[in-house]
């Protein structure tokens, strides 16, 4: 093999493990930041991944926020009408964030099965739910 052709080829080859290299680091970076979402029935059955980042969607049961030593901590209660989970969340909520509304978290599980939220998102408008949340919602009678 002539060297101009040897120098193309290994350059070729070159490119190609280049390409494939980015190609890895692009997918392993998508798939560490992939978040699913889950019901408050999907959590409580334990389909949820054990230290996953994951969306948890619901209505916030009226009467459950509480402000524990009045500090940015809240806490209230997700339900999808059939199960309950608790949330915990330090920091500021969203403007729309109420009683009776649909909310969308992103956050883990812990030990103990509380929702430790590291992003609260409320609804923008009356008549605007995720799609996720309103399959979760399907039988609003049932409600415990």
């Amino acid at each position: 093999m002539k060297p101009a052709r040897r120098n193309r080829l290994l350059l070729i080859l070159l490119m190609i493990a280049g390409v494939a290299t980015a190609a890895s680091f692009a997918l392993k970076a998508f798939n560490e930041n992939l978040m699913y979402f889950f019901s408050t029935t999907e959590v409580t059955e334990g389909k949820v991944p054990q230290g996953a980042k994951f969306r948890l969607g619901g209505m916030v049961v009226k009467g459950s926020i509480e402000r524990p030593d009045n500090g940015m901590m809240v806490r209230f209660v997700l339900t999808d009408y059939k199960n309950r989970v608790t949330v915990e969340y330090t920091g500021i909520l969203p403007d729309l964030f109420r009683e009776g509304q649909g909310i969308v978290a992103n956050g883990r599980l812990n030990d103990h099965g509380v929702f430790i939220a590291d992003e609260v998102l409320a609804k923008h408008d009356e008549n605007y739910m995720p799609p996720e949340v309103a399959d979760s919602l399907k039988n609003p009678e049932e409600q415990p």
